[in-house]
């Protein structure tokens, strides 16, 4: 077995010996006692520790920081992320609605309508965001929204741009279009294996819980509307700078307990 319950281990238990006979209840009893979850287990990722990683956190991090300053100072910095090959599911019979004492009901088949490629740009200092719906995660489809993207921002002496290491992002059409053309523009990418410290992901969760949970669209060109006014709406009513509370002195901390 490669996933353990109560009634397992209490099978397995007398199986083996270890006892004559003992309920599943109680096999509960002793692993609340040790404080032993074995039902339970979590996913992480593992980044390299390394100088390269604090190097490039540390600019991050600089950036979240000093976000409000550098508005004042004609700076504007922008976290970008994407939901790629988001599915326009539209379910086979109508969902019926909540009822006193009766939960919702979703039909469990679907039919699927393509996907889209969502990408996103969440500005520190406010919390506003921007919001593109691609035909594909590529370069040649990134660059006309960042285009967009600057221009919404034309005013700024300085763009500090963040993302994580997405092909897209570090396309060499993408590096070459950036320095040729938006030379104000900095980019800085989030280290390996640590693309949570793009504020952006923390934007997709979000604005996904508000705007895409049981949702139902008959097309594609129906969730485009969709993410389309959606974005917009987020910015009315929800949008606001995230407290971010990981600071560089505590990454040093961090590192300096998990580095060894």
């Amino acid at each position: 077995m490669t996933h353990w319950a109560t009634r397992s281990l209490a099978q397995i238990a007398m199986a083996r010996g270890i006892v004559p006979r003992i309920a599943h209840s109680t096999v509960s009893l002793i692993l609340r006692y040790a404080e032993l979850q074995p039902h339970r287990s979590r996913y992480w990722k593992t980044p390299t520790l390394d100088a390269k990683f604090r190097e490039r956190a540390a600019s991050v991090l600089w950036c979240y920081e000093n976000a409000k300053n550098l508005a004042r100072s004609d700076e504007v910095v922008i976290c970008l992320d994407e939901m790629p090959n988001l599915q326009a599911l539209e379910r086979t019979h109508p969902t019926n609605p909540m009822r006193p004492r009766q939960i919702e009901h979703q039909e469990f088949e679907y039919i699927r309508h393509g996907t889209v490629n969502f990408l996103v740009a969440l500005v520190v200092h406010n919390g506003q965001m921007r919001g593109w719906c691609l035909d594909a995660n590529d370069s040649n489809h990134l660059r006309p929204a960042l285009v967009e993207l600057f221009h919404d921002h034309r005013a700024a002496r300085r763009i500090h741009l963040i993302w994580d290491g997405g092909s897209s992002h570090i396309a060499a059409a993408t590096t070459a279009f950036l320095h040729a053309q938006y030379p104000r523009v900095r980019t800085l990418l989030t280290p390996a294996h640590a693309s949570w410290l793009d504020q952006a992901e923390l934007l997709l969760r979000a604005f996904g819980a508000r705007y895409l949970k049981r949702g139902d669209w008959p097309s594609r060109d129906a969730l485009v509307a969709h993410l389309d006014a959606s974005w917009r709406e987020y910015n009315r009513l929800f949008a606001h700078p995230f407290q971010w509370s990981w600071t560089r002195a505590k990454m040093d901390e961090w590192i300096f307990r998990h580095g060894q």
